[in-house]
Parts: structure tokens; sequence; C-alpha cells
């Protein structure tokens, strides 16, 4: 037990040899995971803190210019309105001849003067800051010619036409402000239009980045879980000889030695497995030859005459061996295609006389269940391993004859076309449950309808027919019938395949 430990331990040391493939990945495969989508939504989160940082000042722009343009709007009128007021005002006192009505004018002047400084606040382009000077100059040049006025309040009249140059500046500065309102608007939307611009060409080009970057760091991250998961179907297939190589984090790396490592003791047991069913064959086989030679001598009478009870048991003994020394030839056959050591000794063969013999050598199951045989057989030549094709043969017809019922027929046909042999082979049994059709030709697999038999068959029969028709560059495969019977087909290329170099 300590033996097997440290080879197992000495096998899992012995895997460790991809390290190097890991180095242009990130040590974890959840830390890849991470990397791979920090890097895909970096650039899209660029995108939005721009957007939100040009949305944001677009914002305070569009907001200081509403308030600035409600303002100038509403001082502009305040103006044009103290403007009117102090010529009403003057007016009434040049009309009624009462300079006391000239209070209404003082107040207007003071509103005026604190609009007009309100006004100048804001630090306004110079061109308004130009007209609102010319009308302050204008206004208070008024206003000094009238503290000048003493009693007369015709004196008056003469100011009142001052009045509407000054109503027209006021007015004309008004406009220029409406004017510097719709330049403020259209930097606005200047501004709306380019972010959009921005945002419109950071969206064009970041998005097939992201979706590329995404791709990239998908198949990155597939990469090693295919990698995994075709080294896991590979091993259950029993392809074992391929090794498991996983590139990516160091912990899918590890895991794949892992498998490897679990490869490589499937690999051992499977060679363990080969070994000993090779020498247990050839450890039944010695003692089998005895028991035979000793039967056929019960059976000759070399020992003296039998009764016929005594006949019918070294009958039923002699069919036992034979059919024990089947299940052995099977086990070794098995044991050689495994190693490989099964090769072709290929010669000009009659297929129809192969089968003929065939058929006398199951002549004794033929008739205890009193099967018919119709058979279409011309003869036909072919080169090939003569033992190997009536190995085939044989595993067909034996199980045909398993597993037909009494009194029924099994039909064997044999055809040439299209450069092809063609052996079909079709009983009247239950034929072969669905869910065993796709493991019929799996060693050591037997399905769910078996018959009553003395010696159950060891489920290689099919299998090593199968690897010995491929072997000859054909196939054997099950033509699917559910409750009809089986019917095997065996197709033979007809020339012998060109050899590659």
């Amino acid at each position: 037990m300590s033996t097997l430990v440290n080879s197992e331990k000495a096998d899992i040391d012995s895997g460790a040899t991809f390290p190097a493939q890991s180095q242009r990945y990130p040590k974890s495969f959840l830390n890849m995971i991470l990397f791979g989508f920090s890097l895909v939504g970096l650039p899209l989160i660029g995108a939005l803190i721009y957007i939100a940082i040009a949305i944001d000042q677009l914002a305070d722009f569009s907001r200081e210019t509403v308030y600035q343009a409600t303002d100038l709007t509403s001082d502009n009128r305040i103006l044009v309105d103290e403007v009117l007021a102090m010529e009403r005002s003057m007016r009434q006192a040049m009309i009624l001849s009462d300079l006391s009505l000239l209070e209404g004018y003082f107040r207007a002047h003071e509103n005026f003067n604190l609009t007009a400084k309100k006004l100048l606040t804001p630090s306004p382009r110079p061109e308004q800051r130009i007209l609102l000077e010319k009308l302050r100059l204008s206004e208070t040049s008024i206003f000094r010619e009238v503290l000048s006025i003493q009693d007369d309040p015709e004196d008056l009249r003469k100011l009142i036409d001052s009045f509407a140059s000054l109503l027209n500046s006021a007015r004309a500065f008004s406009t220029f402000g409406h004017s510097l309102i719709e330049l403020d608007v259209n930097e606005m939307q200047d501004m709306a239009e380019q972010a959009n611009t921005v945002v419109k060409w950071q969206l064009i080009a970041l998005i097939p980045f992201a979706i590329l970057l995404a791709l990239v760091f998908s198949l990155l991250i597939a990469r090693p879980i295919r990698q995994i998961d075709e080294a896991i179907y590979t091993m259950g297939q029993g392809e074992l000889s391929k090794p498991v190589r996983v590139r990516g984090p160091q912990n899918l790396i590890y895991l794949g030695e892992r498998l490897d490592w679990m490869r490589r003791r499937l690999l051992k047991l499977e060679e363990q497995k080969i070994q000993f069913l090779r020498h247990v064959s050839h450890e039944l086989k010695t003692p089998l030859t005895s028991i035979r030679e000793g039967v056929d001598l019960l059976a000759e009478g070399v020992t003296g005459k039998l009764t016929e009870k005594q006949q019918q048991i070294a009958n039923i003994l002699h069919n036992s061996s034979i059919q024990l020394q089947k299940r052995i030839e099977d086990l070794l056959s098995y044991s050689a295609l495994q190693t490989e050591k099964s090769a072709l000794v290929k010669h000009q063969a009659n297929l129809a006389k192969i089968l003929n013999e065939v058929l006398q050598n199951q002549n004794l199951s033929i008739m205890s269940k009193n099967l018919k045989i119709l058979r279409n057989c011309p003869a036909l030549l072919l080169k090939c391993d003569k033992e190997k094709i009536k190995i085939i043969m044989d595993n067909l017809i034996s199980n045909a004859i398993k597993f037909s019922p009494q009194n029924s027929c099994i039909e064997i046909i044999l055809t040439q076309t299209n450069g092809s042999i063609q052996l079909d082979i079709t009983d009247a049994g239950i034929g072969i449950h669905e869910t065993d059709q796709k493991k019929i030709f799996e060693p050591f697999y037997q399905g769910k309808s078996i018959p009553d038999a003395h010696v159950k068959g060891t489920g290689l029969g099919l299998s090593i027919a199968r690897e010995y028709a491929l072997a000859h560059g054909g196939n054997l495969e099950l033509i699917q019938k559910i409750g009809e019977g089986a019917h095997f087909q065996l197709t033979l290329p007809a020339s012998e395949p060109e050899e590659t170099a």
C-alpha cells in the first residue's frame, strides 16, 4: 500500500509540467474574470463620467444664462420705465407750474441709478458697459440741469425734449441686451451640440471596442474550460494516450495537471487489467485443453463404452468446454486488440466458404432450436485475414442463433456493390432494446434482452468483431429496428486500400 501511495505522489509531482504557460494569465481564474470585466467596463465608465460632467456643465451654464437673461430683461424694462416716469413727472411739474411735483422725478432718478449700478455688477461685456455709461451720462446731464432750475417751471420745457434721446438710448440698451441673450442661447446650443457630438463619437468608438474586449476575454476565459471539458470527454471515451494540457490561470493549470495524473493512473490500471486478462486467459486455456481432451476420450469410448445417459453428459461437457474455450479466445482477442498486437495476415479467401465453415461449426445449436437458415451467398473472393473474418462471422451468427426463438428463421445475404462487400445477418428475435443500441459494441456490455442460456456471454463478441472489421478498413453496424429482430451489417472494401506514407 505504501508503494502505491508513493507512486501516486511521484505521478503528481511529475505531472507539474505546464506552469510556464501561465505567465500570460492571472494567478486565479476569479482574478482573470474580474480583470476582464474591469478592462471592458473602464472605457464605458470613463465615457459615462465625461457625459455626466458635460451635462452638469451645460446645466450650470444654462441656469446662469437663464438667470442673467431674466435679470437683464427685468432691469432693462425698469430703466425704460424710470425714464418714462422721470419724463412724466417733469411734464406734470411744467404743465401745473409746480416744481414740487418733481419729487416723482427724483424718485425715478434714484431708481434709475440703482438699476444701472446693478447692471454693472455682473461685469457685462465692454459694448454693453459703454452703452450703459453713455445712458447714465445722458441721464446725469439732465439731472444736473434739473437741479440748476430756480423757480421758473418753464425752464423744464427745454429739458423734456432731452428725454426723447434718453428714452431711445434706454431702448437701444435694452435691444442690445436682448441680442446678448440670443448670443448666450446660441453659445449654449453650440455647447450642447458639441457635447452631443463628443458623446456620439465616444459611443461609436467605445461600444465596438468594449464588445471586442468582451469577446477576447470570453475566449480567454472559455479556452481553459473548453480544454478541461475536452480532456474529460476524451478520457470518458477511453482515449487515454493524449496528454491533458490546460493553459490559463494557475488554479486551472493545476486542475489540468490533476486530470493528467488521473489519466496516467487510468492508463496504468487499463494496462494492468489487460495484463490480468491475458494472464488469466492463458492460465485457463491450459487446463481447459486437458479437460477437452479428457471429454473427447470419454465421448469416443476410449475408456469403455458409455451408456446413453453417460453419452449425453459427455456431450454436454463437450459443448460446454467449446463454449468456455470461445469465451477464453474472446478474452485473448480483446487483450491482443488493446495492446495492438493483432496484426492482419491477409490472403485471398472465399467468403461463402468461410460462412459455410462457421455454419457447420454452429450446426448443433441450429438443430437444437430447429432454425431455418435462408442464405443468399454467392462465391465472393476477398483479400483478408481469414481467421479474423471467421471470428466476425462466428460472433454474428452465434448471436443470431442465441437470440432466435424456436422454429424461426435467420436470413444471411452476401452482396457486392460499389466497390464493397456487404454481409447482412437478420434474426427473428425480439431485437435490441432502444437503450442498448448505442452501447451494443462497447466491451463487456450486455444488453437488457439476455436469453436463457447455460453459459453467459462475456459481452466481448461484438466489440471484437467491430474492431476486426475496422482493421480491414470496413465497418460493422447495427441497422436500428425495434421489436423486429436484430439486423447486423458488415461492410468490407472489395479492393486493398492504398497505403499512405
